[in-house]
């Protein structure tokens, strides 16, 4: 079997700082959708092709799962190598070596780590940001001894504020401001009033759109069926 190599990606400089490699797939790398987004046994075949890559990385296990928009975060240890993939989770928490990795097409992936070598992923569409699932995730860093003030978080490509129009409920939802028609939004904007908000302090997020910078990224918006990797790697 040839070895395997990450797919074509963008890097994650801002936690290569603090030794933690982090990096989104690229359009060229093809999509990394799951069977319920339609799916053919290619983008299992690129799922269990990162793995592989991965362990020479240090990361001998790679968490991923099927998501559901929630606020559920996983925290994973060891005792168990490869790629496992659970139901119904939007976020993942490494404290041993390893990977978390979601899978994006418009929706923010956010990059969490730590120091020590704890890493997270999480996927944040509006629902989870509506619902808080990245406090939820800096509060299990939190209550492991891994205070917001030392954390480093990333938001990665996602779509921009520009593109993003959402109907009066979900503006709501996600400002908390009464509308009566259709307005734009920024996840990533909103994201960030959360983390400094909780306390981070050491936080950046990517300048580039999945809509606009669609000959790169996949965007459901644009019309892609497919779908990007976030990876991140908890350093051995």
């Amino acid at each position: 079997m040839p070895v395997a190599t990450l797919p074509p990606h963008v890097e994650v400089a801002p936690l290569a700082a603090i030794g933690v490699r982090a990096f989104i797939t690229t359009r060229e790398a093809g999509s990394f959708g799951i069977p319920e987004h339609g799916e053919d046994a290619a983008a299992t075949a690129r799922w269990q092709d990162l793995a592989r890559a991965l362990a020479p990385l240090g990361a001998p296990r790679l968490a991923s799962s099927r998501q559901v928009h929630g606020t559920r975060v996983l925290l994973h240890g060891a005792g168990w190598d490869g790629w496992l993939r659970v139901d119904d989770a939007d976020g993942h928490v490494m404290t041993r070596p390893g990977a978390a990795a979601i899978s994006i097409a418009d929706c923010v992936p956010v990059f969490i780590a730590h120091p020590s070598g704890a890493v997270a992923a999480v996927h944040a569409g509006w629902r989870g940001v509506a619902g808080g699932i990245l406090p939820e995730a800096i509060r299990m860093f939190a209550a492991r001894g891994l205070p917001a003030d030392e954390l480093v978080v990333h938001l990665g490509p996602s779509i921009c504020g520009r593109c993003y129009e959402v109907g009066a409920d979900v503006y709501e939802q996600l400002t908390g401001w009464s509308t009566t028609r259709p307005r734009q939004v920024d996840l990533r904007a909103l994201l960030a009033d959360q983390v400094k908000q909780f306390g981070v302090t050491r936080w950046s997020a990517s300048g580039e759109c999945t809509k606009c910078d669609n000959g790169i990224f996949f965007s459901h918006r644009a019309g892609d069926a497919g779908r990007q990797v976030a990876c991140i790697v908890a350093p051995a």
